[in-house]
């Protein structure tokens, strides 16, 4: 086979090309030690600007030190209210002995009759509940003067609920099912587990 002279030109072309492109492709991908990028330049406008919104935003600094250090205070002294206990268990204990010594302080004593625990359940991200049911037997002024006394505790609680049975017509008293919950850490509060599939 003959090569024509036609060949040989493309030929010749072609090698033109491709010496072109190695040169090409040398020269993009050698790094280049003479040009750098700058940054522009600011103005003073721009300088003394950003240098009175630093003087701002450090002006506030001290305030806002000032109310963070008031509110972890704040949050210390609102936390001694919290039902003290290393378990659950023991802090519901705990509410139903607090929730005893009011019933046997009011005049007359109100006499608890049952009482039983409910399952301790968060609350917010930081907190837990527990609970106690009593079952007691008052008029509707005792058991007035008993939610006052409860409401007057140190310790952080609360009444969820209050069902009223069955009236004694003599005695003028009513059976009477309350619901008190009181605060306590979120490390009481057994985490559920999340079922996987």
């Amino acid at each position: 086979m003959t090569i024509q002279d036609r060949d040989k030109r493309a030929l010749a072309g072609l090698g033109v090309v491709l010496f072109g492109v190695l040169v090409y492709w040398i020269s993009a991908s050698a790094p280049s030690s003479g040009s750098k990028v700058v940054a522009a330049a600011d103005t003073v406008d721009r300088a003394e600007k950003r240098l009175a919104n630093l003087r701002a935003t450090l002006a506030t600094v001290d305030g806002k030190e000032a109310l963070l250090k008031q509110a972890s205070l704040e949050l210390v002294e609102r936390e001694k209210g919290l039902i003290p206990g290393d378990t659950a268990n023991q802090a519901q204990a705990q509410l139903l002995q607090i929730v005893r010594r009011v019933a046997e302080g009011e005049t007359p004593p109100i006499n608890v009759r049952q009482s039983e625990f409910g399952q301790p359940r968060g609350y917010g991200d930081f907190y837990g509940a527990v609970s106690v049911s009593i079952t007691l037997d008052c008029r509707t002024d005792e058991l007035v003067n008993l939610l006052a006394g409860l409401s007057q505790q140190p310790e952080i609680i609360s009444t969820d609920e209050i069902r009223f049975g069955q009236a004694n017509a003599k005695t003028k008293s009513i059976a009477t099912r309350v619901t008190i919950s009181g605060l306590v850490p979120r490390r009481l509060v057994p985490q559920k587990k999340e079922l996987s599939f």
